[in-house]
């Protein structure tokens, strides 16, 4: 049993504690009896009565406290038992809730440490990204590098489309006028001219109007713009007689295209009105598909001469290969017949050889058989 009270090196435990609480209690009791006798004299038989009296009390409150004790004792045992039992199932849910949170905590970490590898790669293309997008618009910005721009990428397309005999890229015209790049047509149509324009300075400054008096200012330029390069194109790059009845306007942004399309088909119609066809690199990319077909539909038609005359040779050489398999077969027929005529000799002979082996044996005094009456064939 656990001390309840330490002092000086004395230690007392509770039922220790409860018995000497009761023996102070007993000698209050009988201190207070004596008090109330007083002056009154108590013979032995009395005393002795008094005492039998305390002794017997006394018996019992040790019998209650020794029992006390003991219930004492026995729920202080089960109670601790019952607080190891709970501290073990406190510990264990611990243990596991500590072990769990560990886990967890170290998933976390893992998932955490591959967002932000994540995160820092989509950082560095976004750096990247952004570098180029800087680039790039410093190069737009500037209005000749512009105009590279948008030649570059129109020579691209017609070299992925077109054979190099097809076109020419800065052609000079019988006007003295250079041109970014003509297409060769089959025959006597002429060449088509194609002339890159890149309008971004005011088509930025419409999409970036937030009034609509900016946006009237801003599409009166744009359109401006456009006609001018269209009514520039139609001077210097349609003549008659050396160049295609139609010349193109390569725009390199398909928002400009799209935008022309959508909200300005007035200037669209100027330009078929002129001659002038507006391309976007997807619109010009088919049209480069329909060229290159009718380039090859037009080769086609100036070697039919030529397949022709192919096609006559190969018939006379079937024909050359049916004369001789024919002599070949009449060669098979007498060699077949040659053949027969062997294979009948040889019969014969194996017959006579056959005869002669199957003759009998006659004596001497007996006229041999005449082999001469039967003359072989």
């Amino acid at each position: 049993m656990e001390p309840i009270l330490s002092y000086s090196g004395l230690e007392l435990t509770l039922v220790e504690f409860i018995l000497g609480a009761a023996l102070l209690l007993l000698g209050a009791l009988i201190a207070v009896v004596f008090l109330r006798r007083g002056k009154k004299s108590l013979s032995a038989e009395q005393m002795q009565g008094y005492l039998s009296e305390m002794a017997e009390r006394q018996s019992s409150l040790q019998g209650r406290l020794s029992q006390f004790a003991e219930d004492a004792s026995t729920r202080e045992e089960k109670l601790r038992l019952s607080l190891d039992h709970r501290l073990d199932q406190v510990s264990h849910k611990v243990g596991q809730s500590l072990n769990e949170t560990q886990e967890r905590s170290a998933k976390n970490m893992k998932d955490l440490h591959e967002r932000l590898a994540l995160i820092d790669r989509a950082q560095k293309n976004i750096e990247t990204l952004s570098g180029e997008v800087a680039s790039l618009q410093s190069l737009l910005s500037n209005k000749q590098a512009r105009g590279a721009f948008g030649e570059k990428a129109m020579q691209d397309l017609i070299e992925n489309f077109l054979p190099p005999s097809a076109y020419s890229f800065q052609a000079v015209l019988s006007n003295g006028k250079r041109v970014d790049a003509l297409i060769h047509l089959p025959g006597e149509q002429g060449d088509v001219a194609v002339d890159s324009k890149f309008p971004m300075e005011s088509w930025r400054r419409l999409t970036d109007s937030e009034t609509a008096a900016d946006k009237l200012t801003a599409s009166r330029d744009f359109r401006r713009d456009v006609l001018i390069h269209i009514k520039t194109i139609a001077e210097k790059y349609l003549i008659f007689g050396e160049t295609y009845d139609i010349a193109m306007l390569f725009l390199p942004s398909e928002a400009i295209y799209a935008e022309l399309h959508t909200n300005f088909m007035d200037v669209i119609d100027k330009g078929f009105s002129q001659k002038i066809m507006i391309v976007s690199p997807t619109t010009f990319m088919a049209t480069l598909h329909t060229m290159r077909a009718v380039m090859k539909d037009a080769a086609m038609r100036e070697q039919a001469h030529i397949i022709q005359k192919e096609v006559g040779a190969l018939a006379n050489d079937v024909r050359l290969l049916s004369e001789r398999t024919t002599k070949l077969q009449t060669h098979f027929n007498q060699a077949s017949k040659d053949v027969e005529g062997i294979l009948t000799s040889s019969k014969k002979i194996t017959n006579r050889s056959d005869k002669i082996a199957n003759l009998d044996v006659v004596e001497k005094t007996k006229n041999p058989p005449d082999l001469l009456d039967n003359p072989p064939d």
